[in-house]
């Protein structure tokens, strides 16, 4: 924990898959009895780095979202989902294998800045609605392209289908997008099959609070 005050932390916790955000949120402010947010939103299908801010803390919120971020990552080859996630449903499956070679030239050209579309199944608004309210809804969803920065990408694991990675990045960057369109360079699709925030700023999830370890979880 970073201490703010006598009355404000931040809490570097470890979001469990399967949980929202804002689930961690509520699971925090119920231990504490304080004001809580939180610094970056993860999907529910992701796990790893995710910054509760509690009492003074929350006024860092702001501050805390604009550290640079990194993420491990796992793509996988010949499938798209609607949601560009484990968790959507499957839209189109297209047999390949990608080539090192290739692979190697696609990830090149997405370090720097770059334009980037968002995901329709995301949280951005459209005309004072949810981009993902509107695509559940099935009507037409058009989400500008945004310039974003990517710092580095470098593979851990690479077998012609799966592609792993550690992508180091600012504020704003969507890794489903990311692996959509890393697919979509190396001439094929794909979709994000699993996602851990691995670091904000100096906070890393080897120093993560799980939420097994933080039952009896107090301001101090």
């Amino acid at each position: 924990m970073d201490s703010i005050n006598n009355r404000g932390q931040i809490l570097n916790m470890c979001k469990p898959i399967g949980w929202t955000s804002n689930d961690v949120v509520r699971w925090v402010k119920r231990r504490t009895g304080e004001k809580v947010g939180h610094a970056g939103t993860l999907d529910p299908f992701a796990d790893g780095v995710l910054l509760m801010c509690i009492g003074a803390a929350t006024k860092k919120v702001p501050q805390l979202m604009a550290l640079e971020k990194e993420y491990r990552a796992l793509v996988e080859f010949g499938v798209e989902t609607d949601t560009l996630d484990i968790a959507g449903t499957i839209i189109n499956q297209r047999p390949i294998r990608v080539e090192s070679a290739i692979l190697e030239q696609s990830l090149a050209s997405f370090i720097g800045d770059i334009d980037q579309t968002p995901p329709l199944y995301s949280a951005l608004k459209v005309q004072g609605r949810r981009a993902y309210d509107l695509a559940r809804s099935g009507k037409p969803v058009q989400l500008d392209k945004r310039l974003v920065h990517i710092y580095d990408i470098s593979v851990v694991q690479f077998n012609g289908r799966q592609l792993e990675i550690d992508v180091r990045c600012a504020k704003g960057v969507y890794i489903r997008s990311l692996a959509r369109d890393i697919a979509q360079h190396c001439g094929t699709i794909g979709f994000l099959r699993k996602l851990t925030r691995t670091r904000v700023g100096h906070y890393k999830v080897r120093d993560s609070i799980r939420i097994d370890q933080a039952d009896n979880l107090k301001i101090v």
